[in-house]
């Protein structure tokens, strides 16, 4: 499955769409509550560990991985599908005369283990002619036998599907009443039971949990035939069924009408609130063309930070890895070295693979390097990249950052990107206080439809609710909107940003990249911001 299939997936939230088979076997609910005993983990880790030293290994990691997803699909009065998933198996990962090799194996016997250790030392040795120079790995001190869980107040495994079911169809039901002609809506939840060994001396086991909850609201016009959608304006978390329990605490009403929430989710008031705006968009003004001051709430922003400052910090990327893919980096190391003046002195984005409630978030990379935050720019200045423990030395870095993933057992780790976001400002600023000196602006609330080039350099971004502001008041709704920037020029005209009390996050689970391509999970997160001058096209197919 390629990128662009990964976003139809997040665009269609999944509804009516076959769950994709590199999730693994179909299995009963009852089984997504079973562990693999971390002794036996241990072993098997030991048995490929010591192969690998004993075939000549100068290197040797070890991933035994058990992947659960379950997904529960609905449309109106219906349910599509209800999906329990589970993959499970170990990769070994080796250094063999100064070269990289990987085999994998779900056969979890240790006979098999050791013969797809014997499998990667091989191929480490057929891969050491090819190379120029040896691998450099940044040192990592092992950490002994240690473990990590999302901090979940609520296993989403454990809840019964009929719950699941019932929610999601009051869902529909909510949104029907209030005027939607159609709904799809979505549970998506996943268990990642990660373990990790090295030669470095570390035993991690890692239990790692994300749900997301999408939906799509559809409303028509019987008289002419003409529709709009609103998607939903949850995000996708690191958390568990505690996150669809909403707290009035964490509701934030914002200019336009639209409501959100922070760290929780109304599913069924967010349905209710997106048959009215579906509606309103049947009768929303077509926008002119022309320049405007955006304000772009995090709900839209996390996708524009993503694509336009996180793909472009990856080192892989900058350095040509990518390219035969998904592209190279407008942002090369020789703008590092000179300082490159990336945003406004407003703009200050940074990696974090710690933070709670993230996708990203874990204790520990699939290289054994506990994770860690760290600038990417900084006042608007260009200082890092995101890089693993075979880069490091590349950019006098003495380790790695922790961000090495790899989305399976059977997938080889890589780097990969960390939650990239940009930071609150750091004066009380209120996205109603905003407003007040917008003259002729637009409000964006929620993610559409990217285009971007390979460099991450010029691109255009749509949205789901767009509004007019003149002379520090929202007016109407408008329709048709998509804006154009050159990823430079559009974090420089960054002029303001809202405090940590608009801070929030949004973010994907299908992050594609790599050959054979894989995806990872990512949040984004930022409070409002305003960007002056910015190019605002018209992408109706007749103005009439």
């Amino acid at each position: 499955m390629d990128r662009r299939d990964f976003l139809k997936i997040t665009g269609a939230g999944l509804g009516g769409l076959a769950i994709p088979a590199f999730y693994g076997r179909a299995i009963a609910a009852e089984e997504l509550l079973s562990t693999i005993d971390v002794a036996m983990k241990k072993k098997l880790a030991d048995v490929a560990l010591n192969a690998a030293k004993g075939s000549g290994a100068t290197y040797c990691d070890v991933r035994i991985g058990r992947y659960l997803r379950q997904f529960v699909v609905t449309r109106e009065d219906k349910v599509q599908n209800v999906v329990n998933t589970e993959s499970t198996g170990i990769g070994i990962r080796v250094i063999a005369k100064g070269s990289w090799g990987f085999a994998a194996t779900s056969d979890l016997s240790s006979d098999a283990v050791a013969k797809a250790t014997a499998q990667a030392v091989a191929i480490a040795k057929a891969n050491a002619r090819l190379r120029s120079e040896p691998v450099q790995l940044a040192p990592v001190k092992g950490v002994g036998e240690v473990s990590w869980k999302t901090p979940i107040v609520k296993n989403s495994m454990h809840v019964p599907i009929k719950d699941k079911v019932d929610l999601l169809l009051g869902v529909n039901a909510d949104a029907i009443k209030a005027g939607a002609s159609f709904i799809n809506s979505t549970l998506f939840l996943v268990n990642e039971q990660k373990y990790f060994a090295s030669t470095d001396g570390s035993y991690i086991d890692q239990d790692v949990h994300r749900i997301w909850a999408p939906m799509n609201v559809t409303c028509v016009d019987k008289a002419t035939g003409k529709f709009r959608s609103r998607q939903g304006l949850s995000a996708p978390r690191g958390m568990g069924f505690e996150y669809l329990d909403a707290k009035a605490a964490d509701k934030i009403e914002l200019p336009g009408g639209a409501v959100v929430y922070r760290d929780s989710y109304d599913m069924k008031a967010d349905a209710v609130a997106a048959a009215k705006q579906a509606r309103e968009k049947l009768t929303a003004t077509s926008v002119k063309p022309g320049k405007y001051d955006l304000m772009l709430d995090p709900s839209h922003t996390w996708l524009t930070i993503h694509e336009s400052v996180g793909h472009p910090t990856e080192l892989d990327r900058v350095l040509g890895y990518e390219a035969n893919y998904a592209g190279t980096s407008f942002a090369t190391l020789d703008k590092w070295r000179d300082k490159f003046k990336y945003g406004s002195d407003k703009v200050t984005i940074v990696a974090d693979k710690t933070q709670p409630g993230s996708l990203g978030a874990v204790g520990y990379d699939d290289e054994g390097v506990k994770t860690q935050k760290w600038d990417l720019i900084k006042d608007g200045v260009l200082v890092n990249y995101q890089v693993i423990r075979d880069q490091a030395h590349i950019l006098g870095l003495k380790q790695s950052q922790g961000c090495c993933y790899a989305d399976s057992w059977s997938s080889v780790q890589f780097q990969r990107m960390a939650n990239v976001s940009l930071q609150p400002g750091k004066e009380k600023l209120t996205p109603i206080e905003m407003i007040k000196d917008i003259e002729n602006g637009i409000y964006i609330v929620g993610e559409g439809s990217f285009s971007i080039d390979q460099q991450r350099y010029n691109a255009q971004f749509g949205g789901q609710l767009f509004y007019e502001i003149k002379n520090g008041k929202v007016t109407q709704p408008l329709e048709d909107v998509a804006y154009q920037i050159r990823t430079p020029e559009f974090w420089n005209s960054c002029v303001a940003v809202c405090d940590d009390g608009d801070y929030r996050l949004g973010g994907s689970f299908f992050d594609g990249k790599g050959q054979p391509g894989q995806v990872s999970a990512v949040s984004h997160g930022s409070s409002t911001a305003r960007f002056n001058g910015v190019n605002v096209i018209n992408t109706a197919r007749s103005l009439g």
